[in-house]
């Protein structure tokens, strides 16, 4: 099983479209390229999304290898299967991070997202978000909401072994 990735962290971009991976997500993306070596430059996939998209996903190669054969799964030409190869594959494009341990994005895809001089990248297990920060902020009010349906004391967990929770009954 993969290493998750785990944390939150805000990094600096330059104005080549420069950014250091932090150290803890790069050891993850090393696991996750099944032909990495420590001299090599090491694979991820950015899933750059529709236009609505604010964000980037950075996905390790064995990640996205995995969605690809659950996608392969699907019926062939079937609605469910059309949007995720789009999704998945049709908006996506392959990045590496060199042996400094930077990433270089493209300029069309720093545009799509607003990343100028900062990116927040924030962790989802078997990927990571890639944010400007402001954009971060104003879309994790959606969350937001949904968590204040419950008590203060309740505990999410509770999600992993009782199947979908129900918002609470106003009474």
């Amino acid at each position: 099983m993969a290493r998750k990735f785990r944390g939150s962290e805000e990094v600096k971009v330059d104005g080549k479209g420069r950014m250091s991976i932090p150290a803890r997500f790069r050891r993850i993306f090393e696991a996750g390229d099944p032909d990495w070596k420590p001299s090599d430059r090491t694979r991820l996939i950015v899933v750059y999304g529709p236009e609505s998209w604010k964000k980037l996903e950075f996905y390790t190669v064995e990640a996205a290898d995995r969605i690809d054969r659950e996608i392969d799964a699907l019926p062939r030409g079937s609605q469910q299967r059309l949007w995720l190869e789009t999704l998945m594959n049709g908006t996506a494009t392959e990045a590496e991070i060199d042996t400094d341990g930077r990433l270089v994005l493209p300029q069309k895809l720093r545009d799509k997202v607003g990343l100028e001089s900062e990116a927040f990248f924030t962790s989802k297990g078997d990927f990571i978000e890639v944010w400007n920060p402001g954009n971060y902020s104003e879309a994790s009010g959606t969350l937001q909401e949904f968590m204040a349906q419950f008590p203060a004391d309740f505990d999410p967990r509770s999600f992993l072994s009782a199947g979908p929770a129900q918002a609470p009954q106003e009474g």
